[in-house]
């Protein structure tokens, strides 16, 4: 066999300059019992819990490859729900920054996503156009809920009653019955899309909004008068609109229901004239906030059942006045309508009670505003802006130390310690297309899209000149191999060629000279110039144009020498390795081409990317390339056997730039999703083999990933909330390998006391597989029920589905065994109950289960009233504690307590208010 070229494998570092991403939410929480200091965003694959007071990164809730699309945060305030682009829903704790809950059940994008007023339990919905509730304490799905045929836009929990209201891109609004699991209404008001709703009024009144300008309110009536609240006041005498006849129909259909009557009451008209985009309110339900695609939030307050009684108070004294006024006997009743309960307040840029926005330049800004005061200007508006770009980066380089990065966008120069991924230096710039660190590193110089190249001084962050060097865009920027120029190529069909120069500037400084540029000498081409590179040796000169083709030319004489033609479309980047032997081009035709320099042979073309390829460049002193595309990938490649050793997968959006350290060992990239990734290189060594074999098995996994058939499921209204992933499938294959051992090693002492009876003495016993000696085990039932402890509760109910019925024979007479011993009595029951779901049909039609069945339904019962009736006395003992305690120590626990504790407080002010 012979020797085998070893790679060393790059793995992921720091993000740089990411605040947050575009597809994801933003959402305050309450940390240490403080309300508006942290907020948490998406920023890719993680989520940013950022401190708005001091700027800076509080915690970092670490995902693995996927985007975070919803976060939902928990009533109980120490963890949070993050749904992700892969359908996958996971529940962190906010204090340790651990995954506590894995959900897996949506087949594509998480859109939407809440818990009940308990914290108890979570809904998703998702692009697949399901809604999933997930059971937390349980760790598993309870079921999935089908009827929308489009996007769900969002979906949220009644208080009131165990109802869930889910609204879709399909332009319906529909109420589910988790107590029957189906749709009892469908709100058929709205002719566009819906993309959000919000609940307010303790659950009885609805708002809606769509595609168009129009927010719709409906009333949500609870037909069970034992819903109401002891303290809720009377509803409001309102002008109510007529409804249409589809909503009449339904409101006809729905009254046996005796759950909820939803009546449109009519609509409020937003200022913006685009879709809406979300909505929300405050916690008090006092201000309702919304905004479109345009850069303003509109505001509308919320009055209370108090101010609107003030507000009909008055305008009855109006009515009764004029009647006065214009002598008539009969006064008309005053009503309120719907613009009265839903009051326009504001358009901004930014405002609300306390308001915090996304926006979609990576960027956070919050404010506040006092509701009381008339002026409805924001107050104490900040940004969290300067640790990233504000647009794409589109150049990076490294400094020739390796310990700083270069990052340049459409308006910002920023400079990067890449030890301690801080940003050291922010400099305003033209929209930057290529850059480069000066010998010495002390001034930086950036090709601009306007034709300029600015000279920045890095010391004092300050712009030295711009030099009018091209009359269209500088598209490429090299430095000269001997370091005492650089060359630029322009869309103005030219190359130039600068010479560093110093000189005496008096505004710079009196004692010290500053760095310029000199055109030295001008290469004309026919065609736009879009990259130039210097070979190593300072022997050649590649040129890129816009017409598919690569000109090389001698770089002291400008002398034309090789032609390399080849490509279909224009070649965006290229490079030439450290010997000046292979140049390697990559373009926008998704290929990239290794050429021989020697004769301008090409050696090899490869197709590469799954869209344009738009950075390419050697690793230093090695045959080893990185390339990145549009797809979002960047993949290293060996250009000597022409194969492809590793994928690098980390960004979400097109790859636009990319510069390797000049010791190889750190590579950076820039992407459309605003995040600068750093990766660095590690000793481990990439074995070929195995990443063939990993991306095999990933396409293995994608292609399971399809519809989850379960046998007996006949309802199309609501299935199983479950996905079967490969692990899954491993978990069923561990539960069957223990059921052979369990099986084996039961026949092996059943002949040991058939032997002690034949023999008429005591046998010594056999000797225990070592599998049950390591899981501590004496007897095969332990180690069974040892193995069922171990799934995961979220993964219990796939695992089992995938069991051949063979095993399930098995499995219930093992289950059969552990209810009688009254082992692990809730964990057998549910392992139960599920498979005589799946496999009633077969279970009731064989003979061999059915007396086992027989002897499974007393016992059960016998064992669920045991567990009732000890956590029935553990809570009854519970309480005749704590009343010993409150009558012999004159304490009031739990809420009582903080209730005097707040009125004491209050108490405590006012004195104190009037002593001032």
């Amino acid at each position: 066999m012979g020797v085998t070229k070893q790679y060393l494998r790059y793995v992921p570092g720091p993000v740089l300059g990411l605040i947050g991403g575009q597809k994801s939410n933003v959402v305050f929480l309450d940390i240490k019992g403080v309300k508006g200091k942290y907020c948490a965003v998406g920023a890719c694959e993680n989520v940013l819990v950022w401190d708005l007071r001091t700027g800076e990164k509080h915690i970092e809730l670490q995902g693995e490859k996927s985007e975070v699309t919803q976060i939902a945060r928990s009533p109980d305030k120490r963890h949070v729900a993050i749904g992700y682009s892969d359908g996958m829903v996971k529940v962190f704790d906010l204090h340790t920054g651990e995954v506590k809950v894995n959900f897996s059940g949506h087949k594509s994008a998480v859109t939407a996503l809440n818990y009940d007023h308990q914290g108890l339990r979570l809904v998703s919905g998702a692009k697949d156009t399901d809604v999933i509730v997930w059971d937390i304490v349980n760790e598993s799905g309870l079921f999935r809920l089908k009827g929308h045929k489009g996007q769900i836009t969002q979906v949220q929990f009644l208080k009131e009653k165990n109802v869930i209201v889910s609204s879709s891109k399909d332009t319906f609004i529909k109420f589910w019955d988790l107590d029957t699991q189906h749709c009892f209404k469908t709100l058929v008001g709205h002719r566009s899309e819906v993309y959000d709703f919000v609940i307010v009024r303790n659950g009885r009144r609805l708002i809606t909004g769509s595609a168009d300008s129009e927010l719709r309110v409906w009333d949500i009536e609870y037909l069970d008068s034992l819903t109401l609240e002891e303290d809720e006041e009377p509803a409001l005498k309102r002008i109510k609109i007529e409804e249409e006849e589809e909503d009449k129909n339904m409101e006809e259909e729905e009254e046996d229901l005796h759950i909820l009557k939803c009546t449109k009451v009519g609509s409020v008209m937003r200022q913006g004239r685009d879709r809406l985009v979300s909505m929300t309110t405050d916690a008090t339900g006092s201000v309702l906030s919304c905004h479109g695609n345009n850069k303003f939030l509109e505001v509308f307050k919320l009055p209370s059942q108090m101010d609107l009684k003030k507000h009909l108070g008055k305008r009855q004294k109006k009515l009764r006045r004029k009647a006065r006024d214009t002598g008539t006997e009969e006064v008309m009743e005053a009503v309120l309508t719907v613009k009265d309960e839903i009051v326009q307040y504001g358009f901004h840029k930014m405002v609300a009670n306390i308001v915090l926005v996304l926006l979609n330049n990576n960027m956070l800004q919050h404010c506040s505003l006092g509701l009381d005061q008339k002026q409805s200007d924001p107050q104490g508006m900040a940004k969290l802006a300067l640790p990233g770009h504000r647009t794409d980066v589109r150049t990076l380089c490294f400094s020739s130390d390796n310990t700083a990065i270069l990052s340049a966008s459409a308006e910002t120069v920023k400079i990067w310690n890449r030890a301690s991924s801080q940003c050291i230096r922010t400099m305003n710039c033209d929209y930057a297309l290529c850059s480069v660190f000066a010998p010495g590193d002390r001034h930086i110089i950036i090709g601009t899209k306007s034709g300029k190249l600015q000279i920045f001084d890095v010391g004092s962050g300050g712009l030295l000149e711009e030099k009018e060097a091209h009359t269209g865009a500088v598209w490429s920027l090299c430095m000269s191999p001997d370091r005492r120029g650089i060359a630029t190529g322009s869309a103005d069909k030219s190359v130039n060629f600068w010479n560093f120069e110093l000189i005496t500037d008096e505004k710079f400084s009196l004692t010290s000279k500053r760095l310029t540029l000199e055109l030295e000498k001008t290469l004309k081409m026919d065609e736009d110039v879009l990259c130039v590179k210097y070979s190593p040796d300072h022997r050649l000169i590649a040129v890129s144009l816009l017409d598919n083709t690569i000109k090389v030319f001698f770089a002291d004489t400008l002398k034309f020498f090789l032609s390399l033609y080849g490509h279909k479309l224009p070649v965006t980047c290229m490079d030439i390795s450290h010997d000046s032997t292979l140049l390697v081009s990559g373009s926008a035709d998704r290929n990239i081409k290794i050429w021989g320099l020697d004769f301008g042979d090409c050696h090899k073309s490869l197709f590469a990317h799954d869209d344009s390829v738009m950075c390419a460049q050697f690793i230093s002193k090695t045959h080893l390339i990185f390339t990145g595309g549009k797809d979002g990938k960047i993949k290293q490649w060996d250009v000597d056997n022409f194969e492809h050793i590793v994928t690098l997968q980390g960004h979400h959006a097109e790859v636009w730039c990319m510069t390797v350290s000049s010791s190889g060992n750190f590579l950076v990239t820039a992407s459309h999703d605003k995040s600068v990734r750093l990766w660095e290189k590690t000793r481990e060594i990439v074995v070929l083999e195995e990443e063939r074999e990993m991306e095999r098995e990933k396409e293995d996994e994608e292609a399971i990933g399809g519809e989850t058939v379960v046998p007996g499921e006949t309802n199309t209204e609501v299935t199983l909330a479950m996905r079967l992933p490969q692990k899954r499938i491993e978990t069923a294959e561990r539960i069957m390998e223990a059921l052979d051992l369990y099986k084996e090693e039961s026949a092996k002492l059943r002949d040991h006391k058939e032997q002690c009876k034949r023999k008429g003495k005591q046998l010594p016993p056999p000797q225990l597989n070592p599998l049950l000696m390591a899981y501590k085990c004496d007897t095969p039932e332990r180690y069974m029920l040892e193995m069922l402890r171990k799934i995961k509760s979220s993964e219990l109910e796939e695992s089992l589905l995938v069991l051949p019925f063979s095993y399930v024979v098995d499995l219930l007479k093992v289950l059969e065994l552990f209810i009688d011993s009254g082992w692990e009595v809730e964990l057998s029951c549910r392992c139960l109950f599920f498979l005589l779901r799946v496999h009633h049909g077969q279970i009731t039609s064989n003979l061999v289960l059915l007396p086992v069945i027989d002897r499974l339904r007393q016992k059960t019962r016998d064992r669920v009233s045991e567990l009732r009736d000890t956590i029935g006395f553990n809570k009854a003992g519970c309480e005749f504690i704590q009343r010993q305690i409150e009558l012999s120590q004159d304490t009031i626990f739990f809420s009582d307590a903080t209730g005097k504790f707040k009125e004491k407080k209050k108490k405590k002010r006012a004195i104190l208010a009037v002593k001032v």
